[in-house]
């Protein structure tokens, strides 16, 4: 039996992690995983996340993980494949990378997922930023028209990257003409990746550095964008624009950081995921110390 003062602080940003789906699928091994880690939402892939198979999924199963996150109220989201990159200079990695997103969209509807997780890609080749996001525009806008007017239809997660290469969007402020591309699109959102930000230049672990990042992804995106957050500490310095995931507290962001995260109005109602590795041999160890330490960080935010 939880609290009150649990129960709300659990409606405000419920805290969970990227849960595996192997073995016995996304009910037998994806929500076991999350009871044992202590998990408020989580996260699946539903396809091989470096690969293009697009497998159809089972209905029986998808209806099982729907009403066992229904039971339990873990909201759900889905993460497309790596391999998607609609800035690629390839055509065959553009189709590839619209019909993986179609199909991950289709089955994050499937399972009751609010949102799909993308990478926001890169530009291959020098000099090539304005066509590849002249092709993003062209793939991604019909797809998010396919979506409809359907509330119970998933967002479509904007997920910056850690800066590397041509790396088409990796500061806040590069949201901006990924959102213009897309019309601003009333189902596109973001997914804010901590360990991303920083490795941007975001210097998160600098006084009322996560305030201004979230002050500042208001400004450039609009209120009510932000729908999920990747919480991960990184290994790397601020602006190392080195994509390696670190415990809660065990990184150069830290984690009083994420307290302030709590506390900012633009995260409330918005979910953390944990994409933090493990410490042990022992299975979900590092994912139940790091849903621990963000759960206490969350209380004392007031």
């Amino acid at each position: 039996m939880h609290s009150k003062d649990e129960d709300e602080a659990r409606r405000r940003n419920p805290i969970g992690a990227h849960v595996p789906v192997a073995a016995r699928g996304l009910v037998g091994t994806g929500i076991a995983y999350a009871e044992r880690i202590g998990a408020e939402a989580v996260q699946v892939f539903v396809a091989n996340p470096r690969g293009w198979a697009t497998p159809s999924g089972n209905p029986a199963q998808d209806a099982a993980f729907r009403e066992a996150c229904a039971e339990r109220e873990l909201p759900a989201y889905v993460h497309a494949p790596y391999l998607i990159n609609f800035g690629s200079d390839t055509a065959a990695t553009r189709e590839r990378s619209a019909e993986s997103l179609r199909h991950s969209l289709h089955r994050a509807r499937a399972i009751g997922a609010r949102g799909l997780v993308v990478h926001t890609g890169s530009a291959v080749g020098s000099g090539r930023r304005d066509e590849a996001m002249r092709q993003v525009r062209a793939d991604v806008r019909p797809l998010l028209e396919d979506l409809g007017d359907d509330e119970d239809a998933p967002w479509l997660l904007l997920e910056p990257t850690a800066g590397q290469g041509e790396s088409l969007c990796s500061r806040i402020e590069d949201l901006a003409a990924y959102a213009d591309a897309l019309d601003r699109h009333p189902r596109l959102g973001v997914c804010l990746d901590t360990c991303h930000v920083f490795a941007a230049g975001h210097d998160l672990a600098a006084p009322g550095g996560v305030t201004a990042a979230l002050d500042l992804l208001e400004q450039v995106f609009g209120p009510d964008r932000l729908r999920l957050i990747h919480a991960n500490d990184s290994k790397d310095v601020v602006g190392a624009r080195k994509d390696r995931h670190a415990n809660i507290g065990d990184g150069h962001i830290g984690a009083e950081p994420f307290a302030e995260l709590f506390r900012h109005p633009a995260t409330r109602g918005v979910p953390l995921i944990l994409e933090t590795p493990d410490r042990s041999a022992a299975p979900g160890f590092g994912h139940a110390a790091d849903v621990e330490t963000l759960k206490r960080l969350r209380s004392h935010a007031g």
